[in-house]
């Protein structure tokens, strides 16, 4: 047997021969309804969505003496970023906000989850 036995030469496909490009016709939209359909299954299942503004410890006695007008104290600073948390997993990080005469939360970043 050769060096060359059973080798196919390749196309050179910056030449003039090459062949020509083909355009699969990729629709961004027509991909995103497709996931959209495979997620369907999964649209009715309930999670929980916690947004911690902060926190704080104290002994049953300190938590006991607490009244209107009350104020704790949390952990963060005016203006820093809240937790978001779905299912007790922190997946987000946000900002209060008022929408109408109620609070909201906007997302500012997306946590990704490290699988193990």
């Amino acid at each position: 047997m050769g060096d060359n036995d059973g080798q196919v030469p390749l196309p050179d496909l910056n030449g003039a021969d090459a062949p020509p490009l083909v355009d699969v016709g990729y629709n961004e939209e027509e991909q995103t309804s497709r996931v959209a359909a495979d997620l369907e299954a999964v649209f009715d299942v309930p999670v929980q969505v916690s947004a911690v503004l902060g926190r704080s410890k104290m002994d049953v006695g300190e938590l006991l003496k607490l009244g209107p007008g009350a104020v704790l104290e949390l952990d963060r600073r005016v203006g820093e970023a809240i937790d978001i948390y779905v299912n007790n997993r922190l997946v987000a990080r946000g900002e209060v906000v008022l929408v109408e005469d109620k609070l909201g939360v906007t997302m500012t970043e997306i946590i990704k989850a490290e699988r193990s």
